[in-house]
């Protein structure tokens, strides 16, 4: 892995096919949104921090993922503070990568994991409850948890953690739950057909209700 600091809000990061095998990586998950893919990109963007002292916390993140046609990738990655994007007078002078495969964006404004039961949702509040964890527990108040097909979502909105936060939260919630594709598609048909058991801090509420 190397990387390459173009700007103040650019750089690029260079991967092999060695980095990919060394997270147990094939090409097709590396250009999907599995946890191990995620996970490599964690690593990116924390190296990133480390190395050239480009950081991610509060801020949208465009990718642009190239496979050249010896196996290695090269990402782009620009920085861009969400009231910028939102801004169209700002929104002129942004760079618009052309995206020729799948973006990769573990700071997605929603995340939304699967619980097979409401059991395992309160273990996995209780466990994050405990420990060095305990200090995500303020820090997760966009949450909500909706009863879908006899399954039960947590819908996260906006996770605002470091880098670092980041990937120790979806390891801990992947040993309780299944994060799930297309989140703003799946929270749209939440909101809409299913039925909402904690509408806020959802984490908060259980621990507050079930573990006094």
């Amino acid at each position: 892995m190397r990387i390459e600091k173009l700007n103040e809000n650019k750089i690029r990061i260079f991967l092999n096919l060695e980095d990919l095998q060394a997270k147990n990586i094939d090409l097709h998950e590396f250009m999907s949104s599995s946890l191990e893919s995620q996970d490599l990109f964690l690593d990116c963007l924390s190296k990133a921090e480390t190395e050239v002292g480009f950081k991610t916390h509060n801020y949208k993140l465009i990718i642009e993922a190239l496979a050249s046609s010896d196996g290695n990738f090269v990402l782009t990655i620009t920085r861009v503070k969400p009231d910028v994007l939102l801004s169209s007078n700002s929104n002129a002078n942004l760079p618009k990568p052309k995206v020729k495969r799948q973006s990769i964006a573990p700071n997605k404004l929603v995340s939304i994991f699967m619980f097979h039961s409401f059991d395992e949702f309160c273990d996995f509040c209780n466990y994050i409850n405990t420990g060095f964890l305990s200090k995500y527990v303020n820090k997760l108040k966009g949450s909500s948890l909706v009863l879908y097909k006899n399954n039960y979502y947590l819908i996260f909105n906006n996770l605002k953690l470091s880098v670092a936060d980041l990937k120790c939260f979806f390891y801990t919630i992947s040993e309780f739950a299944k994060r799930v594709k297309n989140e703003e598609l799946l929270e749209r048909k939440l909101k809409e057909y299913g039925k909402i058991i904690i509408p806020k801090n959802a984490i908060a509420t259980c621990l507050k209700y079930f573990y006094t």
